[in-house]
């Protein structure tokens, strides 16, 4: 077994002592004592008196609510081993089997951690670094990647690792995806930096969950780093992509920024165009015709002053909750249309700034990183999973799923009654009727503080129609506007709908599908798509929480050992089985419906218009994990060299 934290990042003479003092000095607790036992080999750490208790509130429990002479004596004692680990002092307990994993990251969140979380966390932590199947690639593959974000960087940085030449285009003049188009004011990530980050490429971020700038920065940076921009064609919009059986090959036709038309081919595709990057514009009377500026959040124009105008936000959806407080103190006047109602949590870390020596701390002992990261996977992934299954003999389902969920509504009213007891009247118009997490649970960054602000009113009805500059809701109020802002978020449902893809014997993709209804073995295959792999896909995406690079990360590794094992048995092609794919889908569909969102009577853009969520996944981030790693061959058909039909060899 492998340990990463065997290498000391920063030799001992180069330490800045102080500043590593400083960040001991305000570093979480119960991740220092994570360290602290695994330097010192004493079980102590893990017990009374200084096991953490639980935190009254949803922030980071840095003290781990102990007495503060505990405290100081904990914080001693991690300096001290820290001191003769950078002197050369091994680590007693180097690598903590699986199972203990487990039972520290109970102690450190006081709380259960099943006993087989400790498989994703040796994953997470690097213990078990994977390597991929021995077989090579064959030398003469190639791949196409479409898409430049997050999904786009994954797959170039892994088939870079497989040996696979490929292009990547991007319709964008930079790498970032989301991050490049989206630029609105308080644009940023709602979950912590430290999971939202490549796993091959650590950061020294600012802030606990930073603003869009630093992300696209570090996006870009990652780019460069792994020489992804030899690769990459930018300003290239892709046209369609469409197999050709007599190649074995798909071709990709596309439109160069020059406006010619090119097909470029490749034997292997990977569409890594996300699921957030085509907008969603509401049908409103007469908004064409406004005689203001309409921007939508994620076509945020350079240069535009919102100072002393008359704005008007459509959508309080998690772009909405981040704009609105962003721009309120510098507009004239602000008027919310708020028709649907949402839980937000509170954030206690909203915009704040991680302290230089804690950064430092996770510099230079890259366990204490491994530790907090492990930490705020579990909070912000795994911990509410098991509290969202609906209970049939709950008695009360119009508001909970569950006796859990509901002491979550309880929890989660609080908050709001507590934010808006000077306000009272706003209360019934923000508090939802639909159980906690049947939406995405958004982060309050001063949401509930913005809508009591003299300038701004909160109207909860949708807006109707549009007059010249004056606004109707659906009850006929009236306000006037110079700037109407679109929160309204994406085209969730529509799957890979900016390009069209053709597989075997002319089939479309869409038309497989559906208008709105996708579907794919693990978010990632299609039968009669050979050699196609979907990054970010149907059912991928996190709706109890979490970050979407791990599953991303997943997913791309599970499509290299794919390539593998068809480059293995000699394959010009791989696709998965029929009945795989519909056992799956059944799988998926037969999963949500136990969960919160499908209750009955919740809308939420998880679902499409027949009620089937397809954005989302039901399975905890650690079965996805165990899922992707690598495939059962006999879930899969094969083609020889020369096929030029179905696949024709069946694994098994």
């Amino acid at each position: 077994m492998t340990n990463p934290f065997k290498q000391r990042p920063v030799a001992a003479s180069d330490v800045d002592r102080e500043l590593l003092e400083q960040g001991i000095s305000r570093a979480n607790i119960p991740a220092l004592l994570m360290v602290l036992y695994q330097m010192t080999g004493e079980e102590k750490w893990l017990n009374e008196p200084y096991a953490p208790k639980r935190s009254p509130g949803l922030d980071d429990n840095d003290s781990g609510q102990l007495p503060d002479a505990i405290q100081n004596e904990i914080r001693l004692a991690v300096h001290n081993a820290i001191d003769a680990w950078l002197d050369g002092k091994e680590l007693a307990i180097p690598r903590p089997s699986n199972a203990r994993l487990a039972e520290m990251l109970t102690v450190a969140m006081t709380e259960h951690v099943p006993e087989e979380y400790g498989d994703i966390i040796a994953a997470g932590m690097e213990y078990d670094a994977e390597a991929h199947a021995d077989t090579a690639v064959a030398s003469d593959k190639t791949a196409i990647v479409i898409g430049g974000g997050v999904s786009g960087i994954c797959a170039g940085i892994e088939l870079q690792k497989l040996g696979i030449p490929y292009t990547l285009f991007e319709k964008n003049e930079d790498f970032g995806g989301t991050w490049f188009e989206n630029k609105y004011p308080g644009c940023g990530v709602d979950t912590p930096s430290l999971t939202y980050t490549f796993s091959c490429r650590p950061n020294d971020w600012s802030m606990y969950f930073p603003l869009r700038d630093e992300i696209e920065s570090y996006l870009l940076d990652t780019a460069k780093q792994f020489e992804l921009y030899e690769n990459a064609q930018f300003g290239t919009h892709v046209d369609e992509a469409r197999w050709n059986d007599a190649t074995g090959k798909w071709d990709v036709s596309i439109t160069t920024p020059e406006g010619q038309s090119e097909v470029h081919s490749a034997d292997y595709l990977f569409s890594a165009v996300g699921i957030l990057n085509i907008p969603k514009y509401p049908r409103i009377e007469g908004l064409a015709e406004f005689a203001g500026d309409v921007y939508h959040t994620s076509r945020w124009p350079d240069g535009a002053d919102l100072a002393g105008k008359r704005v008007a936000v459509i959508g309080n959806g998690a772009s909405g909750m981040q704009v609105a407080p962003a721009i309120a103190d510098e507009v004239e006047s602000l008027t919310l249309f708020a028709r649907s109602k949402q839980w937000a949590a509170p954030f206690p870390q909203f915009r704040k700034k991680i302290p230089e020596g804690v950064r430092y701390l996770m510099q230079v002992v890259p366990l204490y990183r491994a530790w907090l990261e492990q930490r705020l996977s579990w909070t912000f992934n795994d911990r509410v999973h098991g509290t969202l299954f609906r209970d049939p003999e709950w008695a009360y389902p119009e508001r909970a799923v569950n006796e859990i969920n509901d002491g979550h509504r309880r929890a989660f009213t609080r908050y709001v009654e507590e934010q808006l007891q000077d306000r009272p009247e706003l209360i019934e118009h923000v508090l939802p009727d639909y159980p906690p997490f049947a939406k995405r649970m958004l982060l309050d960054n001063g949401w509930f503080r913005t809508i009591k602000k003299e300038n701004v009113t909160l109207i909860p009805e949708h807006l109707a129609k549009v007059d010249g500059n004056t606004l109707y809701s659906s009850s006929g109020r009236t306000v006037e506007a110079d700037v109407i802002i679109l929160a309204t978020g994406f085209q969730t449902t529509n799957v890979l709908g900016s390009y069209d893809i053709i597989g075997r014997e002319g089939q479309v993709l869409r038309e497989k599908w559906g208008e709105d209804d996708a579907a794919a073995y693990l978010g990632t295959l299609v039968p009669g798509f050979p050699n196609f792999f979907i990054l970010l896909g149907p059912n991928v995406g996190a709706g109890h929480g979490g970050s979407m690079i791990r599953n991303i990360e997943n997913q791309m590794h599970f499509a290299g050992e794919v390539v593998l094992s068809a480059s293995g048995r000699g394959a010009q092609t791989v696709e998965v089985r029929d009945d795989v794919y519909e056992n799956y889908l059944r799988r998926i569909d037969e999963a949500h419906e136990k969960l919160v969102w499908t209750h009955p009577g919740t809308e939420n853009w998880y679902r499409n218009s027949k009620g089937r969520v397809v954005a989302i996944t039901p399975w905890r981030n650690d079965a996805f994990w165990r899922m992707t790693r690598k495939p059962d061959e006999s879930d899969l058909e094969f083609g020889e060299q020369g096929a030029s039909s179905r696949a024709t060899a069946k694994a098994g």
